[in-house]
């Protein structure tokens, strides 16, 4: 027994060099997001989630408050020839009526191909599609404050300065709000 335990001791433990997983670089969750969603979105019959991300695109923003793809459902074996169902505030399904074959124009001109031979409306609630806000400028456009920027002139690494320099922006963006 006390042989084993000098045999171990013996050997040093080299620690595990760090190997980066498999997979390649780093992507970005705007990548994952149609590999995650297509699962969900091919359930309810959706071959390409995009069709419900840009519906207001397809359609126009005015229909889109109004109507939302519910599914798409294909014959048996065929990608063409499928039949839109849509969901309609109540009070504007006559109107939507009047569109259908617009909106089957709209979204077989997105596809590419005739997808879409009918529309099939049900009546329920429709959520408004989400307003896209204008995303903040970056804080390298931001200017500095007047008050900090002599004194990070003095910094001689650029790394550091470029770092305290998007901190005094930040700061002085909360200070303006206040």
């Amino acid at each position: 027994m006390a042989a084993a335990t000098m045999e171990r001791d013996a050997k040093p433990l080299k620690p595990k060099a760090y190997e980066r997983p498999r997979g390649g670089p780093a992507k970005s969750i705007a990548e994952l997001t149609p590999q995650v969603g297509r699962t969900a979105f091919r359930r309810f019959g959706f071959v390409q989630s995009s069709v419900v991300t840009r519906w207001p695109e397809i359609v126009g923003e005015h229909h889109a408050k109004v109507c939302t793809p519910e599914a798409i459902r294909f014959p048996p074996g065929e990608k063409a020839d499928g039949i839109l169902q849509l969901v309609v505030l109540p009070a504007h399904a006559p109107l939507i009526q009047h569109v259908i074959p617009e909106i089957i124009e709209r979204v077989n001109r997105f596809f590419g191909y005739k997808a879409i031979a009918r529309v099939k409306l049900r009546q329920g609630a429709v959520q408004p599609p989400r307003a896209e806000a204008r995303p903040a400028a970056p804080p390298s456009l931001k200017p500095i404050p007047f008050e900090l920027g002599d004194s990070l002139r003095d910094v001689g690494d650029p790394e550091l300065r470029a770092v305290l320099e998007s901190l005094a922006r930040t700061i002085g963006g909360k200070e303006e709000k206040a």
